[in-house]
């Protein structure tokens, strides 16, 4: 399956690529929503001007929310390679 093109697989394979496609997708959204919440938890934080303690926290949360960005990202930029490739192998979640 890894040289076969879209037109010569069979409609479980064709439709199990389509389902490891949209699952990614839905990762990559997963993380934005995810970095969405802690930029607004960071917002909120930062506008509390009774404690200032707080605002590191505010700084803090905006930070993770940049890093949770990336690595959205780069998780899902590997994937739709592998995907293009066709290494299933790689896409796939190891059992413990």
């Amino acid at each position: 399956m890894e040289n076969q093109t879209e037109e010569t697989l069979i409609v479980r394979d064709f439709l199990a690529r389509q389902r490891t496609k949209l699952a990614n997708d839905r990762t990559l959204l997963a993380y934005i929503r995810t970095s969405l919440y802690f930029i607004v938890s960071g917002t909120a934080l930062m506008k509390v001007n009774d404690l200032e303690n707080v605002k590191s926290l505010g700084y803090f949360s905006f930070m993770i929310s940049v890093i949770l960005l990336i690595i959205g990202f780069i998780n899902f930029l590997n994937l739709k390679e592998n995907y293009l490739k066709g290494d299933t192998r790689k896409c796939e979640k190891k059992d413990a």
